[in-house]
Order: C-alpha cells, then sequence, then structure tokens
C-alpha cells in the first residue's frame, strides 16, 4: 500500500516521528531491521519509554503497519532515516547504519521522493556520504528525488516538549530539497526552521550538543575544586541562576550519558581533525566528563575511610543507573563506569532502580536489591544517588542510607550525607 511516509529506524528517534505523523492523519510505513521489534510493534506492544501500548494502538488503527520489507519504500512519497550513529571503536563516527539505510533507499528510490536524514552526524555528511549513495539508483538529488537534513531533537522523558512543539530545522541539498522538506514537516510540526543548507543543518544539532556537553565539564571540573574549598557548589548555583539574562545554570554530575553527549561533539571533533587541528574544547571537555566516574569513586572511598572502613568488601548500592531520571534508558550511562571502578577496587555493588529489573556491566551481573528500598538501603554500607528518579524520596534515602553520596545535589548535607 502506498504511504506518505517511511521511517526507517523505529527506536527513540524513529518510532515518536512516526507517531505523531500518524495522529495528523499520514499514511505511515515502520521499516526496521529487527524482526522482533517489528512483531512487537505489530502487535500493540511499545519499546520506547516514552510511548506506550495505547499509543501504539492508536497508530495501528490508524493504519500504521512495522515491516522488515524494504519494498515499501518504492510507494513513499517520503522516507526519512533514523538510525543510531555510534562511535567506532577508535572514536571516531561510525556510519555504518546510515550507509546501509541509504543502500536499501537507493534499490527502490523512485522520482519525486523527498528522503531526509535526522540521524545526528558530522557537517557534510548528507552531500558527501547520503547522496552518493542514493545517486546509485540512477536519479539526481536535487533534479529527480529531493534530499534533506533535519536534526533529530527528541527528548527521553520530557514531558514539555515533544515532536509537534518542538521547532524543527530543515535544510535542503538545493532550495527546492529545503522546501520540499519545510512542507512536510509542516503537515505535523508547529514551527518549521529552513537552514541555509545541509550542513548548517548537521552543525546546528552538533552546536546543540557540544554547549551542553562544555558547560556540564565546566560545572564538573568545578564540582572538584569546590569540595577541596569547602563550598557548596548547588548553593552557588542556584544563587547564580537567580540571574533573570546572561546565565543559564548546569549542574555537576557523575558522567554524561545517553546518545547526544557523550558521542555528538565527537563527530564535530572528527571532523574539525580532518582540517589539520584538534578542537581543544570539545576534548577537553570530553576528558573532564569522562573523569568524573573515577571521581564519583574516590568520593564514596574518602566517605568510607572517615567513617572507619574501607572500600575493599564494603556492601555499596547504587540508586539510579540509567542517563536519565524517569526513563529506562541505559545508553552510555555513567552508572557502568562507576560499577567498573568499584569492582576494581572489591567493593560489593548492588543496584536499584524502578525502571531496570535487571543489568549487567561487561557481562556480569549487577545484583538488583531484593528488600525494599529502606531495608536495602540500612544494608548497605554507602549508597550512591547517580539519579534522582521520581520514584526517589528523598528524606527516605536520608533517613535510611549509613552513608549518602549524593551525585544529583537533592539531599541536605548532614554528618552522613555528602553532595558532589
Amino acid at each position: 500500500m502506498p504511504s506518505d511516509l517511511v521511517v526507517i529506524g523505529l527506536g527513540y528517534v524513529g518510532l515518536p516521528l512516526a507517531l505523531e505523523a500518524c495522529r495528523s492523519g499520514l499514511a505511515v510505513t515502520g521499516l526496521d531491521r529487527d524482526a522482533k521489534t517489528v512483531a512487537r510493534l505489530n502487535d500493540g506492544t511499545s519499546h520506547v519509554d516514552d510511548i506506550d501500548d495505547e499509543s501504539v494502538a492508536g497508530m495501528l488503527a490508524a493504519g500504521f503497519t512495522a515491516t522488515t520489507d524494504e519494498e515499501v519504500i518504492a510507494q513513499a512519497g517520503t522516507v526519512v532515516v533514523c538510525v543510531p550513529t555510534p562511535l567506532s571503536e577508535h572514536g571516531g563516527p561510525d556510519l555504518t547504519m546510515v550507509e546501509d539505510a541509504c543502500a536499501v533507499i537507493s534499490r527502490n528510490l523512485r522520482p519525486g521522493t523527498l528522503v531526509v536524514l535526522e540521524s545526528t552526524t558530522y557537517p557534510g555528511t548528507t552531500d558527501e556520504v547520503v547522496r552518493p549513495i542514493l545517486e546509485r539508483s540512477g536519479l539526481t538529488a536535487g533534479t529527480d528525488f529531493h534530499l534533506a537534513f533535519s536534526p533529530e531533537r527528541v527528548d527521553p522523558g520530557n514531558r514539555d516538549f515533544g515532536i509537534r512543539n518542538t521547532p524543527k530545522v530543515v535544510g535542503g541539498y538545493t532550495t527546492g530539497c529545503t522546501a520540499a522538506a519545510a512542507s512536510f514537516y509542516g503537515k505535523f510540526v508547529d514551527t518549521v526552521v529552513q537552514a541555509a543548507g545541509t550542513r548548517e543543518a548537521e552543525m546546528a544539532k552538533l552546536i546543540e550538543n557540544t554547549y551542553r556537553h562544555v558547560n556540564i565539564a565546566l560545572v564538573n571540573e568545578m564540582a572538584v575544586f569546590c569540595h577541596e574549598l569547602g563550598i557548596d557548589l548547588w548553593d552557588a548555583i542556584s544563587c547564580a541562576a537567580t540571574k533573570p539574562f546572561g546565565f543559564q545554570a548546569f549542574r555537576p554530575g557523575p558522567g554524561v550519558g545517553g546518545h547526544c553527549i557523550p558521542i555528538d561533539p565527537n563527530y564535530l571533533a572528527h571532523k574539525v581533525r580532518t582540517l589539520g587541528y584538534p578542537f581543544r574544547m570539545v576534548e577537553l571537555a570530553q576528558e573532564i566528563n569522562t573523569r568524573m566516574p573515577r571521581y564519583v569513586v574516590e568520593r564514596a572511598q574518602q566517605l568510607l575511610d572517615r567513617a572507619g572502613t574501607t572500600l575493599n568488601g564494603a556492601k555499596v548500592l547504587l540508586l539510579g543507573v540509567t542517563y536519565k531520571a524517569d526513563i529506562a534508558d541505559q545508553r552510555e550511562t555513567s552508572a557502568r563506569h562507576v560499577v567498573k571502578r568499584l569492582r576494581a577496587l572489591g567493593a560489593e555493588v548492588s543496584f536499584h532502580d524502578p525502571y531496570v529489573p535487571a543489568w549487567e556491566v561487561d557481562g556480569l551481573p549487577v545484583p538488583a536489591a531484593e528488600d525494599e528500598l529502606p531495608r536495602a538501603l540500612a544494608r548497605a554500607d554507602l549508597a550512591i544517588l547517580l539519579q534522582h528518579h521520581r520514584a526517589y524520596d528523598i528524606d527516605v534515602i536520608e533517613h535510611h542510607a549509613r552513608l549518602l553520596l549524593d551525585t544529583r545535589g537533592s539531599a541536605r548535607p548532614q554528618a552522613h550525607v555528602e553532595r558532589l
């Protein structure tokens, strides 16, 4: 059956896009190479935190279907690529899934189709990587089909902003491509912003995440020396945030996680290095944020030392192991690095997370707390709050923990409680 839209990649980016398009009355098909994901969606079961089963049922009722059959592309008016773009083993961009998706599109591309890349990447990818693969079809971008880039801005767990009310940036290979992309997204997004071209749209996404990456690194470094100086950084940031102009509050934490912050700025740094010089600001931010899990463990060690015990053999309970509060997503979570370091120093590590029933690090299971949280806290020599989910009552945690290291600034400093 013909589709207004085929979404390639039905994960945290692609499925919300497909949902909003369905709600706007578009005929949508989802294409994914994972047969299990396709089967679950067609059975009405969601695998994405922000989308419940009821929403998937609504999509199916609106005509949505998921498939592994690439031939659906041939009947699509628009194809949007929403596949992951991880880092390679050497820390550079891994565009394998983008390239594979484009090869699939090329085999089925028809004149007049709009192809949009939403996967985050470095400036130049749409023109230098995507376009040549698509043109293997014998069709020419900007003449026979439209090509554009539109950075995804999905924020898992955000209850205020979603696909519809988050402005959508689009940049086309030609002005005609930009207009086609803007017209398409305008059907289900309130505000569409037209960039000068694909490179500017690609760069916009990297600016957004590099800005956050650098500022998080700044307060993470401040957290280290403020502790040494006896300064409550959390209070200082709260005071600074009362300024109604010229300041945005960022707060320290145990590291950075998710797809965007730990990965996307490295795509920009990679592109800069091709020009023959380093991107020092990003590389320094990466260094600072990467070392935060080690600093968390150092602080934990100091807490136990002052209590007359050692980290070696201590029972350490980690609270919240996802990369972000109130979601189940564990991509690039700094909690993994905390576990590795704690284990290396001989600690007995367990975890509690209302969103994660089972967890492993480096192939080894991390035991989940079997008791109710108050009892689990009382049994641990030290609790470390890594992620403050709404389900956590900080008063309960403070009351029952023997020792508490709070990396999120939620607890009140006390004799047995320290904030990062």
